[in-house]
């Protein structure tokens, strides 16, 4: 892995930084988090702002849209627009993040052609539909049925965490289509319209506040077969291909946001005297170089899903393992910075509650994108190599 700069990667990042320059200043102001409807507007506004200017899809694929951008370039994109502040990519981060790379990678030339524009464009939102209440962590127990009947699937079951359902227009949906099958083999991949009759959506509170996630019923909603990716049955395989992006390159950008947050904690630190304490200043030198090897880890894990034609490996386990730890143990020390006022939102004086809102969703990285027993299962077996446990 070559960790300089060319010529031309360093122009790139000129222009993009003087890009945001200009643009962050003429943006609106950012709606209130219980605001989902103008959350979504916010966020496609802003994504349709990247289109205009050439940044939407950067690093997909030319022949599903994008710019066809090299890994590093992506970084540097990464980089730049967090230090920048910019929106982070919030309502859409399953059609950018997840289903449309998937849809790239998988997807018929008219699926492509059908999906993947209207996500780059800022046009329309997804959401996930793969966990169920009663699978747990063991996603292929799910049990959401889908009976062909002709050209469409006949859909009943239900779903829960399933983010951004309330202001979704599709779902990347996991069914079952052969119960009869291995667990694994009888599951296909479905693009579901949410407004679909027989589609209810109930949103859930997280312990931040949130309702970014939200239980799906599915009362023999009809789903056309043109709709799955895949072929049928044959979901589970399309389904690593989502997870391998979920895990190996869809949290690259907040790598960056942590880093920025462990220099705010530092100067935090510095105002309030905690400073002086040695084993703080320890911890947090600690974080800095865990965060330090998370980042190039990133550039790793890029690299090598630009060699294997865009799909990140399982080295993404790793990384998503690693990086949900890291990132519970930075809000740790911001609680331990902060002192009282890390137990309040708002705190005393109101400056604590980006502290602890964070803190809290925190908590729930070990869990999100598969837990972190599934992802040491995933390393144990698939990079060390070592038998299955019984």
């Amino acid at each position: 892995m070559d960790l300089t700069y060319t010529e031309e990667e360093r122009e790139f990042r000129a222009r993009l930084r003087e890009w945001l320059g200009k643009t962050l200043p003429e943006l609106p102001p950012a709606p209130s988090p219980d605001d989902w409807p103008g959350r979504r507007a916010y966020d496609l506004g802003w994504q349709r702002r990247l289109y205009d200017a050439g940044y939407a899809g950067l690093h997909w694929p030319l022949d599903a849209g994008g710019r066809g951008a090299t890994p590093t370039q992506h970084l540097i994109f990464l980089e730049e627009t967090e230090r920048a502040g910019a929106p982070y990519v919030g309502a859409n981060f399953v059609g950018l993040l997840h289903a449309g790379p998937t849809i790239a990678a998988e997807g018929t030339a008219e699926q492509r052609a059908r999906w993947l524009p209207p996500v780059l464009r800022g046009d329309e939102v997804w959401c996930q539909g793969f966990s169920e209440p009663d699978a747990g962590s063991d996603l292929a127990a799910l049990r959401t049925r889908a009976v062909r009947d002709g050209d469409e699937y006949v859909v009943t079951g239900s779903k829960i965490w399933t983010s951004h359902a309330e202001v979704a227009d599709w779902c990347e949906l996991l069914v079952r289509t052969d119960p009869a099958a291995p667990k694994h083999r009888g599951i296909s991949w479905l693009a579901m319209p949410m407004d679909a009759p027989g589609v209810s959506v109930r949103p859930l509170r997280t312990l931040a506040g949130s309702t970014e996630f939200a239980e799906v019923f599915l009362d023999e909603v009809r789903v056309p077969v043109a709709n799955r990716v895949g072929a049928e049955n044959d979901g589970w395989r399309v389904t690593m291909v989502t997870l391998s992006f979920e895990r190996g390159t869809a949290f690259v950008g907040e790598v960056v946001a942590c880093r920025r947050t462990l220099a705010g904690l530092a100067r935090v630190a510095r105002d309030n005297g905690r400073w002086d304490d040695p084993v703080l200043r320890r911890r947090l030198g600690r974080l800095y170089g865990e965060f330090g090897a998370l980042w190039r880890l990133t550039q790793w894990n890029v690299s090598e899903a630009e060699g294997s034609g865009g799909v990140p490996g399982v080295g993404g386990s790793v990384f998503k393992l690693r990086y949900s730890h890291a990132r519970q143990e930075l809000y740790d020390t911001a609680a331990e910075v902060l002192g009282a006022g890390s137990l309040v939102l708002g705190g005393a004086d109101g400056a604590g509650a980006d502290w602890v809102l964070d803190r809290l969703s925190s908590l729930s990285y070990t869990i999100a994108a598969g837990t972190s027993q599934i992802q040491k299962n995933i390393v144990a077996e698939r990079i060390l190599g070592l038998p299955k446990g019984r």
